[in-house]
């Protein structure tokens, strides 16, 4: 077995060289939520609405940097495990356990809890009501225990990106004695933050965890999240004082400008955040089952009107994976221009997509009639309008269908809709992430239930190359095929803002994710 990987005397030198800050103990850290979270499940759920407030309460083996600007394989440090090594022919992965950790409830972190979790999420006696990421785990055969102190994760094949996979917010430790159903309306973790309620339509509450395993940490004594569905009021409540931080990346371009306007005191950071727009279309219900209408639907489609619109102008082209220079695997713009779709005359592509549907026996009198759906956030709702317009521009008349969060994600997954307008974010910038849980055939994620056993073969061959440029160009051919085949069409990238107010310090946000770095235990008040 390969040497074990010290990474704590790394991270003490860097302490040793950064200047240490000031930090205050104390106070509530007041923030705004923008819709109900589904639960309070990482592991059942697929979205921010319940990572932002519950990451805290939980933690992972390992975590990206969280002073790290761009989340990468290179910047993962210890959380739970201590130290972790690969066997020689890359198909182990062990790690060694922090000793001394205890669960909210008292009772001790040992390497059954990791084997329980990981057993969960690959289909094991435990179930899990969702299971939206076991895409994820495909090639994980088994975990294993050496004490209480020591697990292994066994492969089929090498996949260097497991690692990474572990880093990311959706991969907590859950506890071998507490049940599914109790996670999600009463988590029990090992974090900073313990979980007090959550109020539906109203808030979240969490306190600090006296006995948290790292010492000092964290300073917070509380963190209260206040649910305002509406944009425009919760911007107005963080303006007048109500709020010391709003939720991540939920400030498109023109409100920041507003925002800016009505408080310059704000500390904002526009960032991409690794969330895209994308079209879904349902494959399996006619007339969706036909290709041309698909196609057709994609020739429809100016993707820099939705940036102008969206974003004015700062979002950006792209395929499935985020765009360089923030994303690690994404399609540099002069090969973008080589892809089928992404060309600059609208017109042209729309004239095409009219004759199609004239083929079929659509036109401007007899349109195609369809509901469009999409979640009921502001976010969603503002790109769908825009997709219902320019669908009109080859004959398909669409009807705004705006669902509640937890309606939306149960839709999808019965595949019960025809057309939807999607905004997903990536949770890791990794291809294997966005790849299995999004295309595979078979994901549970896989809402259009896209289906290429030639593509498939592509996605095992990239996850197994080591050669990081090797598998980057790899990566792009299939992302081109991807969009190409019209497996589900990205419209854009988007970039939002996040902002806080001056008293609030130890914000570190990232530029390729916005769901690893809400742990909040280096988050202090200075007031």
């Amino acid at each position: 077995m390969r040497r074990m990987l010290i990474l704590p005397a790394i991270a003490a030198l860097l302490a040793v060289a950064t200047p240490a800050l000031a930090q205050k103990a104390g106070g509530t850290l007041r923030v705004n939520h923008r819709d109900n979270p589904p639960s309070a499940s990482i592991h059942e759920e697929a979205t921010i609405s319940t990572v932002m407030p519950f990451m805290s309460v939980y933690n992972n083996l390992v975590m990206f940097d969280p002073a790290g600007k761009q989340d990468r394989p290179d910047r993962i440090v210890p959380d739970l495990a201590t130290e972790w090594a690969w066997s020689n022919d890359g198909k182990d992965l062990t790690f060694k356990l922090r000793d001394g950790v205890r669960w909210h409830d008292g009772k001790p972190f040992t390497s059954a809890d990791v084997k329980c979790t990981w057993d969960m999420l690959i289909g094991g006696e435990a179930k899990l009501r969702k299971n939206p990421r076991k895409s994820w785990w495909f090639n994980l055969k088994e975990v294993t225990v050496n004490g209480d102190r020591e697990v292994t994760f066994h492969l089929g094949r090498p996949q260097p990106s497991v690692l990474t996979m572990l880093a990311g917010a959706f991969s907590p430790v859950y506890p071998c004695h507490v049940g599914a159903a109790q996670m999600r309306t009463k988590p029990v973790g090992t974090g900073p933050f313990k979980f007090v309620e959550l109020k539906q339509n109203e808030s979240i509450k969490l306190v600090k965890n006296p006995d948290y395993w790292k010492k000092g940490r964290p300073y917070l004594d509380a963190i209260e999240f206040r649910i305002i569905p509406n944009r425009a009021t919760a911007l107005l409540a963080f303006v007048a004082n109500q709020f010391d931080l709003t939720f991540t990346a939920e400030i498109a371009a023109p409100a920041l400008k507003d925002l800016k306007g009505q408080a310059p005191w704000a500390q904002c950071e526009m960032l991409p955040t690794n969330t895209q727009a994308n079209l879904l279309v349902n494959r399996d219900k006619p007339p969706f089952d036909n290709p041309q209408v698909r196609k057709a639907m994609v020739l429809a489609i100016d993707r820099s009107a939705f940036i102008d619109i969206i974003g004015q102008g700062s979002n950006r082209q792209g395929g499935a994976m985020l765009p360089p220079p923030e994303g690690l695997w994404g399609m540099p713009a002069d090969f973008l221009a080589t892809v089928a779709g992404y060309g600059a005359d609208h017109e042209k592509q729309r004239e095409e997509g009219r004759k199609i549907m004239a083929g079929l026996g659509y036109s401007a009198d007899k349109p195609l009639r369809i509901k469009v759906s999409t979640r009921n956030i502001g976010s969603y709702r503002d790109q769908a309008v825009i997709l219902i317009d320019h669908l009109k521009q080859v004959y398909i008349q669409g009807e705004l269908e705006p669902l509640d969060t937890s309606v939306w994600y149960n839709r999808l997954l019965k595949k019960d809709y025809s057309v939807g307008m999607n905004v997903q974010g990536i949770g890791i910038d990794d291809p294997d992430v966005v790849f299995y849980e999004t295309y595979s055939c078979g994901s549970e994620r896989n809402y259009t239930n896209y289906c290429s056993p030639e593509v498939q073969k592509l996605f095992d061959e990239q996850s197994q190359t080591t050669d990081i440029e090797a598998r980057r160009k790899l990566v792009w051919e299939i992302d081109k095929k991807l969009q190409e085949d019209g497996a589900r069409p990205v419209i854009q990238h988007d970039q939002a803002a996040t902002c806080w107010r001056p008293e609030v310090k130890g914000v570190a946000l990232a530029v390729n994710s916005i769901y690893n770095h809400w742990r909040f235990e280096d988050v202090w008040l200075d007031r």
